[in-house]
This record gives C-alpha cells, sequence and structure tokens, in this order.
C-alpha cells in the first residue's frame, strides 16, 4: 500500500491590475523531510526553489556572534541549460547567488533570538526557472517559511517583494521583461508587527537602464518622494505573504525547541562596567581622530579588564562585551541629547571632502575620492567590446559591457588579515556602485567600449561603497566615457530611543564605522542632481515611519549635492581619451554584405587584421567594431570595410598603403583594400632603383612587400594604374615612360 507523504500547501495572489496578477504558493511534506524546516515555493507554477533549515546541535558557545550561513544554489537543469564550465558541473557560487544570499541574510539575521549560538544554515536550491522570471525575492520568503517552520527561535515570518514602477504604477513581482519598461526596481523585505502594520527591514533598489531615456521623455523620475512612495506600496504586497507564511506555519511548523542562549553579558556585569568607566568613554568619545580615539578606547578597555577580572574571574568575555554596551550607550546618548556627533559635527555636517584625477601614470582613467578617513582610488579600463564579461548564470544577462570590482584590502582599516579572492561583503559593494552608475551610462552604440572598473578602499571609516561611486564617476569621466550625469553618494545613518516617554528619530549624514555599528540603520543613498539612482537600507528596528524615511532622503540628498559641487571642482565633463587607451569606431554596413566583409573561411577579414593591426568584431545586424592601438590603423580598417560594403567609386591622387600580391614581366600588382588591385607598371619603378632602368620587377619589388602608393589614372573599366609615391630626389629621377598594360 503506497501510503505518500502529507502535504501542507497555501497559496496567495498578488493582483497587479493591467499588469496581470502573480500566484506564490507555499508547499511542505515532500522533500527534504530530514532538514528541520523545509518548504518548496511556486511562482506561478513554473518557478520552484527548495529551501530547507537545519540547525547544529551543539552551541558554538566560544563565538561571539550567531553562526548563521546562507547558501543559494543555483542548478543549471533549472533552466534546461547544461554549465559552460569546462567540466560541466557548476562551481563557486556567481554573482547573482551571493547577492541573493545577502538579500536573504540582512532581514532574517535580526529576526532570530539574540544569543543563539547554534549553527544554522538555510540552502536554497533553484529547482525550476522561468528565464523570464527573477527568483531572488521568491527566495527571501522560501527561507523565512522554512525556518519558521523549523521549531527554531525566530520571531518571523519576514516577506519580501519587488516591486517596480512602471508607467505610474507599482508593480509587484515583476518580470525581466516588465522590467524593460520600468524607471525604478526595490526590493523591499519586513515583518508584520503587533499593531498589524508592515515594518521595514531591509531595502535594495536602483534606477534602470532605461530611466534616463524615459525621464527625457516625460516620465516621472524616482526622486526621493517617489522613492518613498514605493515602500508604501509593497507594504500592503509584504504583509499578504507574512499571512500566507503565517497560515502555513499554523498547520505545520514545529513547537519551538529549547535552545541554549548565551547572552553577552549579565546585568552585574554591565552595572559594574557601566559604574567604572562610563565616564571615561564619554571624554574618549569626543576625540574626533579615528585612531587616536580608537586608542584611547583600547586603553581603557585594558584597565577595565585589569581592575574587574578579579571579582568576575573567568568572565572577561561578558566584562569586554558590556563595556562595547556601554561605549554604544555613550555615543546614542550624546547625538540625542546634544545632537553632537563622537567627531564633533552636527547632524547634517559631512566630512572633509577632496577629490582629485589621474593620479596613477598610464592607465586609461583614474581619481581619489576622500571623504574624512574614507579613500577611494577608482580606476577605469576601456577595451573592444569582445572583452565583455561572459556570464554563466540563470539570469537573461548573458554578457556585461560594464564591469565594475570592489576591492577592500585590510590595510584600509589600518590591520593586518587575508588578501585575495572578494568576500560576499565586497561582492555586494562591487554590485551597488555598479547599480549606482548603470543609470548614466552611454549606450553601446554611443560609447562601443568594454568599460572595467575598479574601486581599491586606501582608508575605511564609513561608507567605502558610496565613496567608490564618487571616485568612479571622475574615474569615468577622466577616461572619457561620456557619462550622462555624474553620480554620488551618501550613507545615512539613524539613532533612536525614548525620549521623555516618546520615540525620538535622529538621522545622521556621512557616518562614521562606529555610527553604523552603534547604530540602527545603515541607509546608503546614490544618485544624480536629478534623480535616486540606487539605494540600500538595512536596519535593527522593528521599522522606521515613512515619514521619519522620507526626511532622511531629503537630508541625504541635500549632502549629494554638495559632494557633487566638489566632485565638479576635479572634474566636470569627459577628458580627452588616453593615448594609451585603445580607439574603437564603429561601421554599419548592410546586412547581406556581412559574409563579403568576413570571406571564405575568414580571408578577408583576416586580412583587414594582418595588414593594419586593428581587430575586428562583427555583430548580427551589421555594427562593425573597429578597435586599435592607434587612430590611424582604426581609420584604415574602416576604409578597407566600406571599400567592400560601402564601396565609393577610387578617385585619382588617392594614397594608399598596399601590398604586392603578384609580380609579372611588365609590373606587379598591389592590393590596395581587400578585393581592389591596382598595376604598378614596371616603367614607374625607376624612382625605386634611384632613377636607372628596371630589367626585372623582382629586382625592386616583391610579393609580400608594403609599399606606399597613388592611383595616377582610371581606365573606362575601372581599372588602376598606380605612381609609387617616393621621396623628393627619387622622384625627381623618375623617368617618363610609355603605359602598355592596364590592371586586372
Amino acid at each position: 500500500m503506497n501510503e505518500g507523504p502529507v502535504i501542507s500547501a497555501v497559496e496567495t495572489v498578488l493582483d497587479n491590475g493591467k499588469f496581470g496578477k502573480r500566484t506564490v504558493k507555499f508547499e511542505t511534506g515532500l522533500l527534504a523531510r530530514q532538514a528541520a524546516g523545509s518548504v518548496t515555493a511556486y511562482l506561478d507554477d513554473d518557478t520552484m526553489l527548495l529551501s530547507a533549515t537545519t540547525a547544529g546541535k551543539h552551541p558554538k558557545d566560544h563565538f561571539d556572534f550567531f553562526p548563521l550561513t546562507i547558501d543559494v544554489e543555483e542548478r543549471m537543469y533549472a533552466a534546461g541549460q547544461i554549465p559552460g564550465s569546462f567540466f560541466r558541473s557548476e562551481g563557486r557560487p556567481g554573482e547573482d547567488a551571493i547577492l541573493t544570499c545577502r538579500l536573504i541574510d540582512r532581514p532574517l539575521r535580526p529576526t532570530f533570538k539574540k544569543g543563539l549560538r547554534n549553527e544554522v544554515q538555510v540552502v536554497i536550491t533553484v529547482m525550476a526557472l522561468n528565464p523570464d522570471t527573477p527568483y531572488d525575492v521568491l527566495a527571501i520568503n522560501a527561507a523565512s517559511i522554512s525556518t519558521q517552520l523549523s521549531g527554531l527561535p525566530f520571531s518571523g515570518p519576514v516577506g519580501g517583494v519587488r516591486v517596480a514602477l512602471i508607467e505610474g504604477q507599482w508593480v509587484a513581482f515583476p518580470t525581466h521583461s516588465q522590467l524593460e519598461d520600468a524607471v525604478f526596481d526595490m526590493v523591499v523585505a519586513g515583518r508584520v508587527t503587533d499593531t498589524g502594520d508592515v515594518a521595514i527591514m531591509m531595502v535594495e533598489a536602483e534606477a534602470t537602464e532605461q530611466t534616463w531615456t524615459l525621464v527625457q521623455g516625460g516620465v516621472q523620475a524616482p526622486t526621493e518622494e517617489v522613492v518613498a512612495g514605493g515602500l508604501d506600496a509593497a507594504k500592503p504586497f509584504i504583509k499578504q505573504l507574512v499571512e500566507a507564511q503565517q497560515e502555513l506555519a499554523n498547520v505545520a511548523a514545529k513547537p519551538v525547541q529549547e535552545f541554549p542562549i548565551f547572552l553577552d553579558y549579565e546585568d552585574d556585569v554591565y552595572d559594574a562596567v557601566e559604574a567604572s568607566v562610563k565616564a571615561d568613554l564619554a571624554a574618549a568619545m569626543t576625540i574626533a581622530d579615528k585612531q587616536e580615539r580608537e586608542a584611547r578606547t583600547d586603553e581603557l578597555k585594558a584597565a577595565l579588564l585589569d581592575d574587574l577580572s578579579g571579582k568576575f574571574e573567568g568572565r572577561e568575555k561578558e566584562i569586554g562585551a558590556a563595556f562595547r554596551s556601554v561605549n554604544k550607550q555613550v555615543v546614542r546618548e550624546r547625538v540625542l541629547r546634544d545632537q553632537i556627533r563622537m567627531d564633533g559635527r552636527g547632524l547634517a555636517d559631512i566630512r572633509p571632502l577632496h577629490a582629485e584625477v589621474a593620479v596613477l601614470p598610464r592607465v586609461h582613467g583614474s581619481a581619489l575620492f576622500e571623504r574624512g578617513e574614507t579613500q577611494i582610488l577608482g580606476v577605469t579600463t576601456l577595451n573592444m567590446l569582445t572583452l565583455e564579461q561572459k556570464l554563466d548564470t540563470l539570469s537573461p544577462e548573458k554578457s556585461r559591457r560594464y564591469m565594475h570590482k570592489y576591492v577592500f584590502p585590510p590595510f584600509s582599516t589600518g590591520e593586518t588579515g587575508r588578501v585575495g579572492s572578494p568576500k560576499r561583503r565586497e561582492v555586494g559593494h562591487g554590485a551597488l556602485a555598479r547599480r549606482a552608475l548603470l543609470p548614466v551610462l552611454p549606450t553601446r552604440e554611443e560609447f562601443p567600449y568594454a568599460i572595467r572598473q575598479l574601486s581599491e578602499a586606501m582608508g575605511s571609516n564609513g561608507s567605502t561603497s558610496m565613496g567608490s561611486v564618487c571616485a568612479s564617476t571622475m574615474s569615468l569621466l577622466q577616461a572619457g566615457v561620456p557619462l550622462r550625469a555624474a553620480v554620488a553618494g551618501i550613507a545615512m545613518g539613524l539613532i533612536s530611543d525614548q525620549v521623555d516617554g516618546e520615540t525620538k528619530y535622529v538621522a545622521l549624514t556621512d557616518i562614521l564605522g562606529a555610527e553604523d555599528a552603534f547604530g540602527d540603520m545603515d541607509f546608503k543613498v546614490a544618485g544624480t542632481r536629478e534623480f535616486v539612482t540606487a539605494l540600500q537600507l538595512d536596519t535593527k528596528l522593528d521599522g522606521i515611519p515613512a515619514e521619519v524615511l522620507a526626511a532622511a532622503l531629503t537630508q541625504a540628498k541635500d549632502a549629494r549635492l554638495a559632494i557633487l559641487d566638489v566632485m565638479a571642482e576635479a572634474i566636470d565633463e569627459p577628458e580627452e581619451m588616453s593615448v594609451h587607451a585603445p580607439r574603437i569606431i564603429t561601421v554599419r554596413i548592410p546586412v547581406d554584405k556581412i559574409g563579403e566583409v568576413i570571406g571564405p573561411k575568414g580571408k578577408v577579414i583576416n586580412q583587414i587584421q594582418d595588414d593594419t593591426g586593428a581587430s575586428l568584431s562583427i555583430e548580427d545586424d551589421g555594427t562593425i567594431y573597429i578597435g586599435a592601438t592607434n587612430g590611424e590603423a582604426a581609420e584604415a580598417a574602416r576604409q578597407a570595410v566600406n571599400a567592400i560594403a560601402n564601396p565609393t567609386m577610387p578617385e585619382v591622387g588617392e594614397r594608399y598603403l598596399g601590398t604586392v600580391v603578384k609580380t609579372t614581366n611588365f609590373g606587379a600588382f598591389v592590393s590596395l583594400l581587400p578585393g581592389k588591385d591596382g598595376l604598378l607598371h614596371i616603367s614607374k619603378l625607376r624612382g625605386l632603383a634611384g632613377g636607372k632602368r628596371v630589367d626585372a620587377v623582382e629586382d625592386v619589388l616583391s610579393v609580400g612587400q608594403k609599399i606606399q602608393v597613388e592611383i595616377g589614372e582610371i581606365d573606362d573599366r575601372g581599372k588602376l594604374s598606380l605612381v609609387p609615391v617616393l621621396e623628393e630626389g627619387a622622384a625627381e629621377a623618375e623617368a617618363e615612360a610609355p603605359e602598355t598594360e592596364s590592371a586586372e
């Protein structure tokens, strides 16, 4: 008798009006039943993810953090693809998978009970995928509900939704096709509070590559007010998804298990630390210089450990954790009470700014941007479009013309550490800076180059990712990239607490690293003078009121405009391209001429490349990209292509660098362009022989030799007679001779 598994399922329909409906379904009981919690999540029945949450049996009590790991496994079979790697197997996670891991981790991590030290792993496997459907937001919901079912101390569920602004409407779970018409694209995650409101926990948002064109055509730009409206528009969808998850949890969740909780410190330790060091810490937090402040803080901590370790023997870790907590309280109290920050700035003050370009020799473009102790070096490299990054991914994006990488060496914080392949944080920072700049990049047709941008963190104390946006803008302009507008970024913070019985919120402009750690929000905003191009929000609060967020966005815009002014003093328009950068020009030819330019087995295109030294890349629509290390070579290749595909009749007096392709007893045939030869008669060769009579052509010329020639005559049949281009003196020795043959 076949007793099948007990399956529980729930679904919810998100209504986008004229943009259609999207159905999200959660199902448990079929797959991965040995995991603590497992769910298959579906979007419109043709996209399916498996999320499995498991927990370690024993706590890692030596850790001072919660060991949560999120893994996303992209199975290429999900889209009917075979992996493109040499071994034809899935390799290390690609950028899409890494960014999805970060999207899931950010709202989930703060939702676990504080003090949990058991390892928790959530593995999301992409098992079926409609190629037109992004899977990342479905994965947030899948990870949340599999964890909600697992019996772990988790105060979810967490709902996630992507909303895109299309034709004035915020559309939930848009397809890739719909996103092509979007002016803004936003992922929002949150949970429902006891009051029934939605608390926003995480935002990842950006303008699109089409935004600039759409706005120029009269579409509403994604201003701060529009973006704030998008956050409100996401809330009903999040609530719907959370309610669906809760409905499944009500019938399928395991009882919450007892897990040992390791609090950072007990109250007796905190009270002793506060009494001993709070006043001294308050004085230390007024030291403006980061390294001096940290040195003084380290002194106080060492003295505190000496003072209290006898009283609390074996509890040194608690003393250290309580010290950090008192430090956090001191910083927050000063901001809330006195409106003064740890380095003495006011709430909306930006640290000193410095911007300059052309920092490195030889490179195609470079710039240095400094904001306080944060220092970013941006470097731009240009090359042929054939060097676009090829992507082996489940998304429709298979190549990337603009590549943005971010490097964070340990010396940037004055520390030692591992260098090498980028960590998830570095991948995320590079992706954020890339998305901030994409909307202002010229099109392939306007600027037919592959662009690689590298952001090197030379010093770090607060938002190197937004510093990367500023340095990259200047570096790209210095490299000659015609950006549609300059983009700058700033990191905002938030500190909140109960003051006189009501919650008070204070937004901070240009946060320090410590203000990020001790504050309630990290809110990065990048944009042009006109609109927001990228936004990233993480908060440790249950949620932020919409009006507080809107005010922070406005405060961020003021800072962004001030930074753009400083950047414009360093560079405000594209410079001439570096002499070391390749020259790429574009030729359009009729599609039916592509075969002629390529030639049999590539013979013609290879000859053009050999003769000129240029590289040619032909697109299916007849666009040919010609790249060369200098303009002369590129122009020679353009002439060669046009002679075949866009021919114009040659004229007497035009000069060419030709190649001797055949010698006869009456002269030499010289190839001027592929398919276009002329005859250099033996009588015209005296100048090449010092004015002496030439008896045999081979005495002066040989096949394969390059020679500068000029068209001397074109007969009625279009055949060309050539004369050599001689230096002065040699030309005077040239004797007249009768024409006896004309060119084939």
